[in-house]
């Protein structure tokens, strides 16, 4: 098992704190993986067996499991008087009202309560305002590229990346040898997403509209769309479409982290832009298990691997606008704002000085950074950083 430090961290940093621990993302993400992991840890760290309540409703032996009263009844009974109890409740969502479960065992004193689910509805719903305040989320995610280096070994990392983008980042496809075992385990991967967490929950009847709407969005990684130009698409193919339609579609495809929306901003008019985004996608191997050998192009499908980065890195993302030019991303974190450009090759001097304007006149005093597969040291070009953009993936200075 990939150890998946950055996560396992959070969860002993938050250890019988009064909180519930909230962890969401994907499927097959590695949530459950996750929960072995700590588990293991706190069976090291002296708490016993029975002390661990473990409960994945994925398993056939809890389908009958369908109500909060249920819920409760089964894990009261196996809770241990005396000692603290840790109760993990893997994709809980399953359950009818499962909230007022998670409510009568948060306020008991010896119970420190860790839940899943793969989808954001999670904690949009009744569970947000019942808990306001009293839980934190970990946001999981496939692997890194710095998390499937430390897996696979960092030799030809040209390569690696290739083997990323193409078999996708999630953890169990470093176990599939074939490209024919890995498009059998993404089309699993990718069903269950579209059946489970979004056709039964939002009450989809024509999936092949959806699976339309999941392609163009994926074949359009990295450019500005809007949901009146997917609409106007799937019309012109005679596939009649309202926009309404693709704008709910679109938020379910959110709600089960499949794909990601970022908006736009102008840094000039230091104003939020209603009209165009772009979307990015959680795990490009589903792109290429849906699209297949059609060609793409490499500077989006980096600009995809670096919002990933930068989301798992904590920062607030935003593609920038300014006068005519656009900005690939603008970064806010903790320490301030960046921002970010990037192209898959800025070798040839017209290109490296195209690539270079937008961040150019950006006249603030913010890092700028130009990421590109150049085999470079880093470099500066009037205090914008240009850099590998393996380096920069890797953290390597």
């Amino acid at each position: 098992m990939i150890k998946r430090p950055e996560y396992l961290d959070m969860l002993i940093t938050f250890k019988e704190k009064d909180l519930i621990k909230v962890v969401s993302g994907i499927r097959r993400c590695g949530k459950s993986t996750l929960f072995e992991l700590y588990q293991e840890y706190l069976l090291e760290n002296g708490v016993e067996q029975s002390q661990i309540i473990s409960i994945n409703f994925e398993e056939g032996d809890y389908a009958d499991i369908t109500d909060s009263r249920q819920l409760y009844n089964l894990v009261n009974e196996k809770l241990h008087p005396d000692k603290m109890n840790y109760v993990f409740l893997d994709e809980v969502q399953k359950v009818h009202e499962f909230e007022k479960t998670c409510d009568s065992l948060y306020i008991k004193k010896n119970v420190d309560l860790y839940i899943t689910g793969s989808n954001a509805y999670l904690l949009s719903g009744e569970l947000a305002t019942l808990l306001a305040g009293r839980y934190i989320e970990v946001k999981m995610m496939p692997l890194s590229f710095k998390e499937y280096i430390s897996a696979v070994g960092d030799t030809d990392l040209t390569k690696k990346y290739n083997n990323y983008i193409t078999n996708g980042s999630f953890p169990y496809t470093l176990e599939l040898k074939t490209k024919k075992e890995r498009k059998v385990y993404l089309d699993g991967v990718y069903t269950s997403v579209v059946l489970k967490d979004i056709v039964a929950r939002k009450r989809i009847a024509e999936v092949s509209m959806l699976d339309s709407v999941i392609r163009f969005i994926f074949d359009n990684i990295g450019n500005i769309t809007s949901s009146t130009n997917i609409a106007n698409t799937a019309t012109s193919k005679g596939r009649k479409m309202s926009v309404h339609t693709v704008e709910n579609y679109l938020s379910a495809l959110i709600e089960s982290f499949m794909i990601y929306k970022v908006e736009r901003y102008d840094i000039k008019g230091k104003q939020y832009l209603g009209s165009g985004h772009k979307y990015y996608v959680s795990d490009l191997g589903f792109r290429q298990y849906l699209l297949g050998d059609k060609p793409f192009d490499f500077g989006h499908i980096l600009e995809n691997v670096v919002y990933l980065e930068l989301i798992r890195r904590g920062y607030e993302i935003y593609v920038g606008k300014i006068d005519d030019a656009e900005v690939d991303f603008i970064a806010i974190g903790e320490d301030g704002t960046e921002y970010y450009q990037m192209g898959y090759t800025a070798m040839e001097p017209k290109i490296l000085e195209r690539e270079l304007k937008p961040l150019d006149s950006i006249k603030d005093h913010n890092p700028k950074y130009l990421l590109t597969m150049d085999n470079i040291s880093k470099v500066s070009h009037n205090g914008i950083k240009q850099m590998n953009a393996l380096d920069w993936l890797l953290d390597i200075e």
